[in-house]
């Protein structure tokens, strides 16, 4: 969903703050010597919620060579959070990118990926994302979760793929003019479909009432008749026709 943070998980909430500000902080430790080492910075950005800051000094923590590879690991995932929070998708895949180069056994930055390349648009990779995570964690609920959303939402679109442009009926074996029309415009096609789809969904509905059925496909056959039989007329608008009659099966399923 736009806007929401995309680490939801306990790596984020533990790993992150509490092992970074361990390391900053502990007991008896020596003041770094050099202050472009020093991670407090990058932990007191990112704990006070600020993102512009936290993009900032966590940036010259990354960039600094001396600093450590856990506070390099944890820098790239602050970093990244506050570049999905501002939007900037790019940057934040880039940053878990670099996380997973440090240490590709992070099933939670897997997931944070996935999510990112879902927003994207590329669900392949997505997928892939949320797959690794769940090769890594078999348990990971959200990885799971996740799979399993976008996997069903693969299935629709092939679903809808195997139909699109398509009408209702087989352009292969027609041999009317108004189909062969229909067949030649993916408009026209997509209107034959949905006046179909709406047509049958009406016609189940009122089942129950056998002669209402009845009456109601009826009123489709002769559309298709009249369609045929006007097709090619001088002033006869195929799109339109078909146009107001869906129209009307659409103010019919409503009532």
């Amino acid at each position: 969903m736009r806007g929401c943070p995309i680490i939801r998980n306990i790596f984020v909430a533990s790993l992150l703050w509490t092992a970074f500000v361990q390391a900053a902080f502990a007991t008896g430790a020596e003041p770094a010597k050099d202050p472009q080492v020093d991670p407090a910075p990058c932990v007191a950005a990112a704990a006070a919620n600020d993102d512009d800051r936290t993009i900032s000094v966590c940036g010259a923590l990354i960039r600094n060579e001396k600093t450590a590879r856990s506070d390099r690991i944890k820098a790239l995932i602050a970093r990244g959070g506050a570049n999905d929070r501002k939007d900037l998708i790019d940057r934040a895949i880039a940053d878990y990118d670099g996380v997973l180069r440090l240490d590709p056994a992070l099933a939670d930055i897997f997931n944070a990926r996935g999510e990112l390349w879902r927003k994207k648009g590329d669900r392949p990779k997505a997928l892939q994302d949320f797959g690794m995570a769940i090769k890594l964690n078999p348990e990971h609920p959200t990885a799971r979760g996740n799979y399993k959303s976008l996997a069903q939402e693969l299935e629709r679109l092939g679903a809808l793929m195997a139909v699109y442009n398509k009408p209702s009926f087989n352009c292969a074996t027609t041999k009317q003019p108004v189909e062969k029309a229909i067949c030649a415009s993916p408009d026209l096609a997509k209107f034959d479909r949905e006046i179909s789809a709406v047509n049958t969904k009406v016609v189940r509905d009122a089942t129950a009432d056998s002669p209402r059925a009845r009456a109601l496909q009826r009123e489709q056959d002769d559309f298709v008749a009249r369609r045929s039989a006007a097709f090619g007329q001088p002033g006869y608008d195929l799109r339109r026709a078909m146009k107001e009659r869906l129209d009307q099966l659409l103010a019919i399923e409503s009532r």
